[in-house]
This record gives structure tokens, sequence and C-alpha cells, in this order.
């Protein structure tokens, strides 16, 4: 998902996609624990993806003030 399609969510549909990609990542991170992924570059990826739906609702809370 690129930026351009974040913006493009509501925030209840922002919200409820970071809630199920930490979810997400965190059951990839325990996976990878027990047995190593095949590609651990995808749980970066994952938590550069919710760093980004994180920083698009922390600047619509600051351009709603």
């Amino acid at each position: 998902m690129k930026s351009a399609e974040i913006r493009e969510l509501s925030d209840n549909e922002l919200l409820e996609r970071v809630k199920a990609e930490e979810v997400a990542y965190n059951q990839m991170v325990m996976n990878h624990h027990i047995t190593p992924n095949e590609n651990p570059a995808q749980i970066r990826q994952k938590r550069r993806m919710i760093a980004r739906m994180k920083t698009e609702l922390r600047q619509r809370e600051l351009n709603s003030k």
C-alpha cells in the first residue's frame, strides 16, 4: 500500500487497518522466532507500513486542531 492509498482511507478504516497490521506483525515476529521466515525483510516492510499509517493518523489529528 502506497502513501497515496493510505491518504484515501477514512479515519476509521485506517484505525482498523493499523490494528490488523499490528496483529499480523506480532504474529509474523513470533513465527519468525520459532522458524525463520523465507524472507525476513517482510518483517521490516510490515513495521514500516504500520509506521506510515500511524504517521498519517497523527497528521490528520494535528490538522484537525
